[in-house]
């Protein structure tokens, strides 16, 4: 019988029925090899293989099922949690930034780190995409993490990632260095000096210029380290939430991590507290859950 496609009246070919009695139609099905060797844009088959109906996506040229939207760009930050500190200051939080491509209607899982207490800051990701925790303001060493913990008591400050972080400062033989930051290393302490804490770096993908990922700083036996620009804490002072700065010395904790996301035009995801600006839609997760992209 005729149906009508697109506002023309066509009849039906061979591989092609309609039911009279529910409405349904019945669309060309075989198998992933039986895939037409040239597709047009919007071909539509059953795939008997996987039991997923499909169609083609000329942009992207590839068969995808039903249930799965067109990829689309990404830009995210991901800022870990900091390093608490001990007598030294806390390791910021890894901080790392970049683009990648989603693909609409599906899940991706986000974590966003807590600050370390007297430990290393937790892990913060997208997807497979992972910040590094702030390394542990020594009392003794700085542990390793995103940045470095800062050294006390003549050891040395922890060593920071790779494009997250930088190393904690020494400490000298009474007073304690400053954690990385991941703008910078931290200071190394000495003559009755608390090492200051490493600057955390500037980004915008908020909409707003903001330093993220500053390390603690130190104790001193005459003055008292500062923690470097970026959410960090000060001798005695935590992290600020959501830097991924690392706890000031005196056993302070590091502030927790955040994840960003945003790709340009109207709103295509779910998730997270949602805003836009400059063209862009912009999702901040201050805590973890899921992107549906």
């Amino acid at each position: 019988m005729p149906i009508t496609l697109n506002g023309t009246t066509g009849v039906v070919t061979p591989n092609i029925t309609s039911d009279t009695t529910t409405g349904g139609l019945n669309i060309p099905s075989g198998t992933t090899l039986q895939r037409p060797s040239s597709p047009s844009a919007g071909m539509m088959r059953y795939n008997s293989t996987n039991g997923n109906p499909e169609w083609y996506d000329l942009a992207n040229t590839t068969w995808r099922p039903f249930s799965q939207g067109v990829p689309y760009s990404i830009d995210y930050l991901i800022v870990a949690g900091g390093g608490g500190g001990v007598s030294a200051g806390g390791g910021a939080g890894g901080v790392i930034s970049g683009s990648t491509t989603v693909t609409g209607s599906l899940n991706y899982n986000i974590v966003v780190g807590a600050g370390g207490s007297s430990s290393n800051g937790a892990d913060s990701s997208f997807s497979n995409i992972i910040a590094i925790g702030g390394g542990r303001g020594g009392g003794g060493a700085g542990s390793s993490g995103g940045s470095g913990g800062g050294g006390s008591s003549d050891q040395l400050g922890g060593a920071g990632t790779t494009n997250q972080g930088n190393a904690g400062g020494p400490g000298a033989t009474v007073d304690a260095g400053g954690g990385g930051g991941r703008g910078a290393a931290g200071q190394g302490s000495g003559a009755g000096a608390g090492g200051n804490g490493g600057n955390g770096q500037q980004y915008s993908i908020s909409g707003t210029s903001v330093f993220y990922g500053g390390g603690g700083g130190g104790y001193g036996s005459s003055t008292q380290g500062t923690g470097g620009t970026g959410g960090r804490g000060a001798y005695n002072v935590a992290g600020t939430a959501n830097t991924g700065g690392g706890g000031g010395g005196n056993t302070k904790n590091g502030g927790s991590g955040i994840v960003i996301i945003r790709y340009l035009g109207t709103q295509r995801g779910t998730g997270g507290t949602i805003t836009s600006s400059g063209g862009y839609t912009i999702h901040t997760f201050a805590s973890s859950g899921t992107y549906t992209a």
